[in-house]
């Protein structure tokens, strides 16, 4: 009994850190998207000067 309770605690933590890292992706790709696009703009107004 106290083995599956251990367990089960044991893949909550895990399945709460694999959560945890994709929403870490999610963002690093959300900010790599960004900045993309704030180079493109800089590119864009250097080339109307």
């Amino acid at each position: 009994m106290i083995q599956r309770l251990l367990m089960l605690v044991l893949a909550a933590g895990l399945a709460a850190g694999c959560s945890n890292t994709i929403r870490g992706a999610g963002q690093d790709t959300a900010n790599v998207v960004n900045a993309t696009q704030s180079a493109g703009q800089n590119v864009g107004n250097a080339a109307a000067y």
